[in-house]
């Protein structure tokens, strides 16, 4: 009974959402998804209308409702520009959430979600094994773009050419960090993310070069977990709740000015997300959330503010590869950070910075997205592919590991060889 009163609260709430959308169509010329496709359901005017009479589909068409909502990107261009300020991301991961306590988990997503990804000791463990186990199904890296493919098929991987698992993750290297602030540095707490710890372990090592260079304090903790978009985006409030407790428990241990990340999702998500489902899931964490979120800074930002860009040398450079920039959804989109990057890739004087056409387009990626719909993944993400082409960049940096994975593996697939660098990477290695 209490959860029927609480899915019933729920839909309540989305009604109020959904009352302000005027169906002006804005979000039809900016979804990346409608651009392939031309269909109305794909484009969150169609979505939204669907869910305007939710009671009614939840019990004429369940499946059919789960299925249009799944066929999105949450990349957020619609909520980006939608003149009546409708949050179409908020709206469309609640409406996952009341489908799937609705329908149910199926049993394979919910092991996974639940006993797995929200359990980080036991995620860890078993990730450890895949990556031991990844050289029998993947062929050798490539050099270049660092991908793999599988030697065999695998539903997981498809025809993709993915980037292996680090054989040592960030979180065996650097376990956890406490030290003070040198002078007078704010103190720092790092949220790391999970593709950037199992992935790309170098981008953290980055970051950590980056706030020693500034003297921050370093807060660190290992048993930090998933910062739970994954399961939101599958519909799972309970093993949301469950990432989120997490969280909050391990990072309130201790005092720190800001929060610090490298990935564009895990800072949209805190900043924005966290707050709007814990007024939902978890009300008794309502005020530690959003203490949390106010001090969640990507980055990038955090480098132009304290980074003391001002003091990188110019050296003059007979030759200077070329960079170009592909901007994370959630980070321009959703956060309206866009400037940071390029201040801090025009200071760095061994690359000369060229703007792509179309830098803030979606990569195509979208999280699970990629793995249910790989064609359509594979056509937006070609789409970015010619633009980074068109730039004549050697060198393609962004803020965001997954659209990392998604660059590199367009890339390998049409014979582009150009690295494809994490911005804080590349100021990094100017230290």
């Amino acid at each position: 009974m209490a959860s029927l009163r609480k899915l019933i609260s729920t839909l309540d709430s989305l009604e109020d959402d959904l009352a302000i959308c005027m169906r002006c169509g804005m979000c039809q010329s900016v979804c990346p998804l409608y651009r392939e496709t031309r269909l109305e359901t794909d484009v969150a005017r169609g979505k939204l209308t669907i869910l305007d009479g939710l009671r009614r589909e939840l019990l004429d068409n369940p499946d059919g409702v789960a299925r249009r909502l799944r066929r999105c990107l949450l990349c957020g261009s619609c909520q980006a520009r939608c003149p009546s300020g409708v949050k179409s991301v908020e709206i469309f991961l609640k409406a996952r959430i009341i489908i799937s306590e609705y329908n149910g988990l199926s049993p394979i997503k919910r092991l996974i979600l639940r006993k797995i990804l929200a359990i980080p000791r036991r995620f860890h463990r078993i990730l450890n094994i895949f990556a031991r186990c990844q050289k029998f199904f993947l062929t050798e890296t490539d050099p270049v773009t660092e991908t793999s493919r599988a030697r065999i098929f695998l539903p997981l991987i498809g025809k993709r050419h993915i980037k292996p698992l680090a054989t040592i993750p960030f979180r065996e290297r650097v376990p956890s960090i406490y030290q003070p602030p040198r002078t007078d540095a704010p103190m720092v707490a790092v949220f790391v993310g999970c593709l950037i710890d199992r992935v790309f372990p170098s981008v953290a090592e980055s970051m950590l070069t980056v706030l020693n260079s500034i003297g921050t304090g370093i807060y660190m903790p290992l048993e930090q977990g998933c910062c739970g978009m994954p399961v939101l985006a599958s519909g799972d409030g309970v093993a949301f709740q469950n990432l989120l407790r997490q969280n909050i428990d391990v990072f309130s241990r201790k005092r720190f000015d800001l929060l610090i990340t490298a990935c564009a999702t895990c800072t949209a998500v805190i900043k924005e997300i966290w707050p709007v489902m814990a007024a939902v899931e978890c009300p008794d964490l309502l005020k530690k959330v959003c203490d949390m979120s106010e001090k969640t800074m990507d980055i990038t930002e955090f480098l132009v503010k304290y980074g003391h860009l001002d003091k990188i040398s110019e050296t003059a450079y007979s030759e200077r590869l070329k960079v170009t920039y592909h901007d994370p959804c959630h980070l321009r989109k959703t956060l309206g950070i866009w400037k940071e990057p390029r201040k801090i890739l025009n200071l760095l004087d061994t690359y000369e910075f060229v703007e792509m056409p179309d830098a803030d387009g979606c990569c195509g990626l979208g999280g699970s997205f990629g793995l249910e719909y790989d064609n359509l993944s594979e056509r937006i993400g070609l789409r970015k592919v010619r633009n980074i082409v068109a730039s004549g960049a050697d060198v393609v940096a962004t803020a965001c590991p997954a659209c990392m994975i998604q660059l590199a593996d367009m890339l390998s697939r049409t014979g582009n060889s150009k690295l494809v660098k994490h911005i804080v990477e590349l100021y990094a290695d100017k230290l």
